[in-house]
Formats: structure tokens, sequence, C-alpha cells
């Protein structure tokens, strides 16, 4: 069982939702208006007002039976997914998981493991750009409008994505079908890209994320390589 909340407006749904927490079922909570909502390694994420989703569920430790990293992964094939059976648009997953519709950003998902009242559980936090038209501040995102030209009632989106995040974490592959589906979706994979290492650009080509969050990379000039996240930037 699960339960779900709408918040006309919160700070952080990832940070609302430690007080609304059911020790009976799973909790979730939504909002169209979420004011200083955080993004992977203390980077800010901000939502136009009544345009894009900001969404968390809690989930106790005890019922995930898999890594963080293959969390962290299966999070992401999870909204990819959603996302392109509903527009039937070419979603892939940025490493490590932001979600990319048509060549331009749209969702980005943070984890946090928390400790309340004695249990452990994990904050799964996902923002998607719904209905927003504007991103001429930051170019390489998008909307699932800007990208598909699709239109969607949010509250209608919001609960549609609810229940197939509910249906996919009820049972868990196994890590190794969650690797094998993840590098199936990586964007870029196997393609010739731009990367920046330490101020540097270097041509390279993505082979595979790992099992332990490392992202492996065959440089131009260094050969293959590992790196974790925020140790190089992927320009396209």
């Amino acid at each position: 069982m699960s339960r779900i909340i709408h918040l006309e407006e919160c700070f952080s749904t990832n940070d609302e939702i430690l007080s609304l927490l059911s020790d009976d079922e799973s909790t979730a909570v939504f909002t169209f208006n979420q004011t200083k909502g955080r993004g992977q390694y203390g980077n800010e994420w901000r939502v136009i007002p009544n345009q894009n989703l900001a969404y968390s569920i809690a989930v106790k430790s005890s019922k995930i039976n898999i890594s963080g990293t293959s969390l962290n992964y299966y999070t992401a094939i999870i909204v990819r997914d959603f996302l392109a059976n509903l527009t039937n648009a070419k979603a892939k997953i940025k490493w490590p998981n932001d979600v990319i519709l048509n060549g331009k950003k749209v969702c980005g998902i943070l984890i946090e493991k928390k400790k309340i009242n004695y249990q452990e559980f994990y904050i799964l936090g996902i923002g998607i750009n719904i209905l927003q038209d504007d991103f001429s501040h930051i170019p390489k995102a998008g909307s699932v409008l800007t990208t598909t030209g699709l239109n969607f009632d949010m509250t209608e989106f919001a609960i549609q994505f609810h229940q197939s995040v509910i249906s996919r974490l009820e049972n868990f592959p196994s890590e190794e079908e969650i690797l094998d589906d993840y590098n199936q979706n990586l964007f870029r994979k196997e393609e010739i890209s731009v990367f920046e290492i330490n101020d540097v650009r270097q041509n390279g080509i993505i082979q595979n994320a790992d099992k332990n969050g490392f992202l492996w990379i065959d440089l131009e000039n260094e050969g293959l390589q590992k790196f974790f996240h925020k140790e190089i930037a992927l320009l396209y």
C-alpha cells in the first residue's frame, strides 16, 4: 500500500516528507511549487510554479534489497521508462541519473538516506519539467512540452507517475539486470563526445557505467579511464 499527498507549496519535498511518514505504508508527496529544492551534490533544483513536478517517495530501507548505486540507477530507469512510454520520444539516462528526452535534460534525481524514529528510509526525490517553455538561461534543459510538443494535465501526470513508481518498486530486478538496462539506455554511449577534465577539453567515448557508480570513458589522450560524479563534465 502507499499514500500520496499533494502540497500546494513547499521548500523541498525531500524535507517535507520526513514529517509525513507512515509506519504501515510507503508515503509520497508532490507539489507544483517547490521553492528550495535540492539537486545532487548541493546543487539547487528550482521549479517554476504550476509548470513542473517535484515528487518524493519514502521507502523503508529494509524493503530495498539492492545497493545504493543500483537504487540510483533503477530510479533513473523508472523515470526514463515512464517518459518513453508516455511520449514515445527518445529517452536516455545521462550518468549518473539525469533523464534526457529528445536530447534535453527534463529530470533530475536526488536520493537520500534518513533515519526517522529509529527507522531508516530512502527518500527518492524526482523533479520533472513538464510544461515550462523558457529555458533560455539553461539551454541544455527542456521540458516534456518543449521536447515533444505534448501538453499534460499536471495532476493527472503526477498521479500516473506515482502509480508507475509504486508498481516498479514492488519487485526489484537483480542488480545485474538493473546495470544492463541502465547501460542500454546510457546517453551518448559509444559516441564521440567532448568532455572537460580539470578545465581541459578532450574527446572521448563513453563505454559503460559500472556497479560501483563509476563511468568508464575511452579518452583520446589517456585511453580508458574511470570517473566518479563531478570528476568529469560531459559537454556533448
